[in-house]
């Protein structure tokens, strides 16, 4: 290569220049990338804390609220929701987003008693949520959990 030809009008050399722009813009680039799985993940734990805090309070009309829309379409709360009443929710294996995926599982211990029976019961609730790119927010799929 003429030695010239890689300098500019004023003597600088211009493809180091050239090469150091290159990977300043990948690396804006990648980094756009991880802001956005940041967001998702602060998303999804506001979503999963949220869900957690209406089911312990007895708020179920608020907890099926994060229940995804189309699964919600046409339905009515669960009437085995009344008289329910929560003495434990532990989660056992935080909000594991997948891989290249915008949806996350999440593995939660609940304790519960049916006012009326006094009589503490356990269910294992595997919790599969959702992010909806359009409106920005995590849904949850595998819907509420099953008390009998």
């Amino acid at each position: 290569m003429n030695p010239s030809a890689s300098r500019s009008a004023h003597g600088y050399r211009t493809m180091p220049v050239v090469i150091v722009l290159a990977l300043l813009v990948t690396g804006m680039l990648s980094g756009c990338g991880s802001i956005k799985k940041d967001k998702m993940a602060v998303t999804l734990q506001n979503a999963t804390n949220g869900y957690q805090s209406a089911l312990r309070w007895g708020y179920f009309e608020n907890a099926f609220g994060f229940v995804d829309p189309e699964k919600r379409k046409n339905r009515e709360l669960p009437a085995n929701l009344e008289g329910i009443r929560l003495t434990g929710y532990d989660v056992v294996q935080s909000p594991i987003a997948k891989k290249d995926s915008n949806t996350a599982m999440q593995l939660v211990k609940i304790e519960y008693l049916h006012e009326d029976k006094q009589v503490v019961k356990t269910l294992t609730d595997r919790q599969i949520w959702r992010y909806d790119e359009e409106e920005k927010k995590w849904w949850l799929e595998s819907g509420l959990p099953k008390f009998d």
